[in-house]
């Protein structure tokens, strides 16, 4: 029984971690998009260029993204 127990604990917390890994790399994913500059012409944006950091997409809803 009690071998069943840290057992089960055991893959409650392999679990978690693995949905907590999944979770942390899909908010980075979302919060830090790519585009391409073919991209950022054909939704309207404006290429930006900004010292030491590379080039940027400033798109018509006010946000900003990274160009690949």
């Amino acid at each position: 029984m009690r071998m069943r127990r840290i057992l089960g604990l055991a893959l409650a917390a392999a679990t978690l971690a693995g949905v907590s890994a999944v979770g942390a790399v899909s908010a980075w994913a979302t919060s830090s998009p790519n585009i391409s500059r073919d991209d950022c012409a054909a939704a309207g944006g404006q290429i930006l260029s900004r010292p030491y950091a590379g080039d940027a997409c400033a798109l018509p809803d006010g946000t900003t993204q990274a160009i690949t």
